[in-house]
């Protein structure tokens, strides 16, 4: 069972592996690792800035306990000349103490101090590194796109695209109904004229009838012609025959006299 469930687990693995290959798109990935790069930028800039305010605060403590320091050392003398050594002494004890203090924050500005050059430095090659890897992100983002615009081209010419295979498919689906139609109304016609198949409209003839319709329809245009030459054939000897019978209705009155003068 633990077999089983060792290599189902495996299984499973593979699939999702393999399922976010497919959606994992190189340049969304790259803009991400660059966001991340970006937002760790300005976490160490902002770390640079906090130290810089603590150094500067140190410095405006420090300003102010050398104030102090100096302004005791000042009574001190004044208390020692005007004859009042228990002042002189009070305002010297309160003078070291503050000194003791200035040296602590001296101590601390120099560590901050330190601490702000490593983290400026740290900034400038984190910076140097975010500039250069946006650089290279660009190109590879740039060159993915064109090797995948260049691999949809040549696949597109190939045919070997899913759209390009659809249209590749519904072409041959669509030559092969045309050529199974045309091959089903050519063997309709044979059997039309061969008279194997009837025609219920009655239209359709067979081969012989075809041909003895053609002869009798020839031998119709045939007979129209010759009847057509005959009538045109009688028409011009019967119109001389009609003026030849005018003429000699016009000379008889001419023989007449004659006649009668004999």
């Amino acid at each position: 069972m633990s077999g089983v469930m060792k290599r189902m687990g495996m299984i499973f693995r593979a699939k999702a592996n393999k399922a976010l290959d497919r959606a994992e798109d190189p340049r969304e990935t790259l803009d991400y690792s660059y966001q991340k790069q970006v937002e760790l930028l300005q976490k160490v800039r902002r770390g640079v800035a906090d130290v810089a305010t603590s150094r500067k605060r140190l410095e405006l403590q420090l300003t102010q306990l050398q104030g102090q320091s100096a302004k005791l050392e000042e009574q001190g003398r004044k208390a020692l000349a005007l004859g009042r050594e228990d002042l002189a002494r009070e305002a010297l004890t309160r003078r070291a103490a503050l000194q003791q203090q200035v040296s602590d924050l001296e101590t601390q500005h120099q560590t901050l101090q330190g601490e702000e050059e490593k983290l400026t430095l740290a900034s400038q090659r984190l910076q140097a590194k975010v500039d250069a890897f946006r650089t290279k992100k660009e190109t590879i983002k740039a060159t993915y796109t064109a090797a995948q615009a260049q691999t949809r081209i040549g696949e597109a010419f190939s045919g070997i695209s899913e759209e390009m295979g659809d249209v590749g498919m519904a072409i041959q689906r669509a030559e092969d109904k045309t050529a199974q139609l045309q091959a089903r109304a050519g063997a309709i016609d044979e059997l039309l004229a061969s008279g194997a198949l009837d025609d219920p409209t009655g239209m359709a003839k067979d081969d012989i009838t075809a041909e003895l319709d053609r002869l009798s329809s020839g031998s119709d245009v045939e007979l129209e012609l010759q009847r057509m030459k005959a009538e045109l054939s009688g028409g011009s000897t019967a119109k001389p025959a009609i003026e030849g019978g005018a003429a000699s209705q016009s000379a008889q009155p001419q023989d007449r006299p004659d006649f009668h003068k004999r």
